[in-house]
C-alpha cells in the first residue's frame, strides 16, 4: 500500500492515477494511522511553499512525516513536495521547511528567451546511481513545471540534474528520502518507471 499525503495539493489524483496504471494500491488521506500503515508514502504538490507548510502544519502531517522518514519508510517528494522537505524557500521567505534534507529553494534566475514559470520537458543528466532511475536512459525527458528551483547542500544526495536558466538539482535520494522537482505522474513511460523503481523498493 502507498500512501499518498493529502493537503489540499494540486496534483494527488494524477498521481493516484499513475499509480494505478503500475497495479499498485494506493490510498489518498490525511490519517495518520493510514500513513504509519503504508508500505511507502509520497507527497505530491502544486502550489506556494508558505501555504503549503502551512496545511501540513493544520492537518499536523508535518510530525508523522518526520516520523515515517525516522522509521526509514521509502518516502517520495514531488515538485512542490521536494522543496517542503528542504530548509526554506526565496518564495516564503521566514517560513521554515521540513528540513529532512539540507539544502535551499531559490528562485529561477531571469534569463534571455525563457519564461518563468518553467513548464515543459527537459532532459535529466543522472549521477550517482540513483534508486529511482535504474533502467532509465541518460538523457531521458520529464515534464517541469515550477519557479523556484532546488540546491542541495551535498552534491551527493543529488541523483538528476537540468538546465534551465541555472543548474537545477532535479532529483535527490537521501537513505530512504527521494524526490523529484519534475512531475513522473506526467512524464509518460519515462516518469510511469521511475514511480514504478520507487513502488518495487524494498
Amino acid at each position: 500500500m502507498i500512501s499518498i499525503i493529502d493537503y489540499n495539493a494540486g496534483n494527488l489524483k494524477s498521481v493516484e492515477k499513475a499509480l494505478h496504471l503500475l497495479g499498485e494500491e494506493t490510498v489518498i488521506t490525511r490519517s495518520f494511522q493510514e500513513i504509519e500503515a503504508a508500505d511507502k508514502v509520497i507527497l505530491p504538490g502544486v502550489g506556494a511553499f508558505g501555504d503549503a507548510m502551512g496545511q501540513l502544519k493544520k492537518y499536523e502531517l508535518d510530525k508523522v512525516i518526520r516520523e515515517v522518514t525516522a522509521q526509514g519508510k521509502p518516502f517520495l517528494g514531488i515538485c512542490l513536495g521536494l522543496q517542503l522537505l528542504f530548509e526554506g524557500s526565496d518564495e516564503s521567505q521566514g517560513v521554515e521547511g521540513l528540513h529532512i534534507l539540507d539544502g535551499q529553494v531559490l528562485r529561477i534566475p531571469d534569463a534571455p528567451g525563457l519564461k518563468i514559470p518553467h513548464i515543459g520537458w527537459n532532459s535529466l543528466e543522472l549521477a550517482n546511481d540513483g534508486r529511482l532511475f535504474q533502467g532509465i536512459e541518460n538523457g531521458a525527458y520529464v515534464y517541469f513545471v515550477h519557479s523556484y528551483y532546488l540546491k542541495a547542500a551535498n552534491e551527493q544526495i543529488v541523483k538528476a540534474t537540468t538546465e534551465y536558466s541555472t543548474h537545477i538539482h532535479a532529483s535527490v535520494e537521501q537513505g530512504n528520502v527521494f524526490a523529484c522537482q519534475f512531475h513522473p505522474e506526467k512524464s509518460g513511460a519515462v516518469g510511469l518507471s521511475i514511480l514504478k523503481n520507487f513502488a518495487d523498493l524494498k
